[in-house]
């Protein structure tokens, strides 16, 4: 058995669950490469894809949930989507690398790879693929792609994928993998505990009004703030210029867990798999800025389920971070609903599955 994990850099999610998926089968002794889709289309494409995805989520995301939309709009009038036409391109140079490196199942947490497998298994090639989506709702033109399983977060999320033509029993409702090691692994870091650590992410591309939110922060509460910029350079640069004692600014980390351990209160925008490494370590969260689009759908999930504090506004998000800061019982029934509702060993259940040969 050799897997092949396809991920695209459009967004850090997408990455760091493929991180989680490949160092959950090598932990278990099973080959598995993960590799980022564009790099074996075109060297140069990646980043431009990336560049792209950044500036989408510009000016509070605009272009992004148009883009969204028009996706919503494809799949209910039922037309095939440009956006699978494009992929079917990659089909020579995808397959002559599959077959090269004799992958038997390939596995993607991002939509545009699936297309491309699903594309070279209707050509007649015998490919096992599994989708995993990471984020909690379904999203435009999956229903495009034909996996042999694909995982999803959650039960309650099914009729939402079966709507949209996904055959129920490919649906493997258990979470959004997030790796055994992830959530064991000590923390190195070693911060100091005289008042309440908040940690603000903004995910790996920087998206959302940041610097105001934390330059209240400062101002109305009584804490350290360390803010994890992601990829996006300019805000990080406009954070540096804040001086304060109590603010921390990075850029983008590969320590994750260290942070979210560390932090007694964490303030994210709701993006799927973030929010879902806050939930799996039982940390008190307040969702903050989503891209329009996915992450409303996100949002509403966490908030339906009482996952965390859904805010719209600055004041708002002032006012619950001091009420969760301040209300143990408020953090315990956060922490109890995370325990319930999200899956911590979904990584250890894929590689069971994959293991176990029930994908046919």
């Amino acid at each position: 058995m050799k897997i092949l994990v396809l991920s695209c850099n459009t967004g850090g999610g997408h990455n760091s669950c493929g991180k989680y998926i490949q160092s959950e089968f090598n932990s278990n002794n099973i080959k598995c490469d993960l590799v980022d889709y564009f790099s074996i289309i075109g060297k140069k494409l990646s980043k431009k894809i990336e560049s792209l995805y950044l500036k989408s989520t510009s000016g509070k995301g605009r272009i992004f949930k148009s883009v969204y939309k028009l996706g919503e709009t494809y799949n209910r009038v039922g037309l095939i989507s440009p956006v699978y036409e494009l992929n079917k391109l990659s089909k020579n140079k995808l397959l002559e690398f599959i077959q090269k490196n004799n992958y038997d199942t390939v596995i993607c947490p991002h939509l545009f790879p699936a297309m491309a497998i699903t594309y070279i298994k209707k050509c007649g090639y015998e490919i096992k693929l599994i989708n995993v989506a990471t984020d909690y709702t379904y999203i435009p033109f999956w229903n495009e792609t034909t996996p042999d399983c694909f995982v999803i977060p959650h039960a309650s999320l099914k009729r939402y994928f079966t709507r949209k033509g996904i055959k129920e029993e490919v649906l493997l409702p258990i979470g959004i993998p997030v790796s055994t090691n992830f959530q064991e692994k000590e923390s190195t870091l070693s911060l100091k505990k005289d008042k309440p650590t908040l940690l603000v992410t903004s995910g790996s591309m920087g998206f959302g009004n940041v610097k105001d939110i934390v330059i209240d922060i400062l101002e109305e509460i009584d804490c350290y703030v360390i803010v994890l910029c992601g990829n996006n350079k300019k805000l990080e640069e406009k954070l540096t210029h804040i001086k304060n004692p109590n603010l921390t600014v990075r850029g983008f980390v590969n320590n994750m867990n260290d942070y979210i351990k560390e932090s007694d209160v964490v303030l994210t925008k709701p993006g799927g798999l973030t929010s879902t490494e806050v939930a799996v370590l039982n940390k008190p969260m307040v969702h903050i800025m989503p891209i329009p689009g996915v992450e409303n759908y996100n949002a509403h999930f966490f908030s339906k389920h009482h996952l965390s504090i859904v805010c719209n506004t600055i004041e708002e998000i002032i006012e619950n971070t001091k009420k969760l800061l301040e209300d143990k019982d408020l953090q315990k029934e956060i922490i109890e609903n995370q325990r319930k509702t999200i899956h911590k060993d979904s990584a250890k259940k894929l590689v069971e599955f994959v293991s176990s040969k029930s994908v046919k």
